[in-house]
């Protein structure tokens, strides 16, 4: 039989939560996932993927003012009416290629 051993860490709860529920949907339990992360570590010999900033500063609602939000769901509500809009995945695609996720 495998040994195993206990890994403890802190994590904020509203993260834990969501990668839970998106784990759960996958149907892999989180030790699962955590001893997956470990083996990519191992294999590549430090973290398996970048870190970096991403190559454009994304928008974070958070730090917008009560105007400035105001004015980015106007424009939205503006491209509605004038007709631009795309689908959901359309919408994917463009911010996974423009943000290179």
């Amino acid at each position: 039989m495998t040994k195993t051993a206990n890994l403890y860490a802190r994590i904020e709860p509203e993260l834990k939560n969501e990668a839970e529920s998106i784990l759960s949907g996958l149907g892999v339990p989180v030790s699962n996932a955590i001893n997956m992360f470990y083996r990519q570590i191992v294999i590549h010999r430090g973290l398996p993927f970048a870190v970096q900033y991403p190559s454009r500063s994304l928008m974070n609602a958070a730090t917008l003012t009560d105007a400035q939000l105001d004015a980015e769901v106007a424009k939205g509500f503006d491209d509605i009416a004038a007709g631009r809009k795309r689908s959901l995945a359309q919408a994917r695609a463009d911010l996974a290629q423009e943000f290179e996720l």
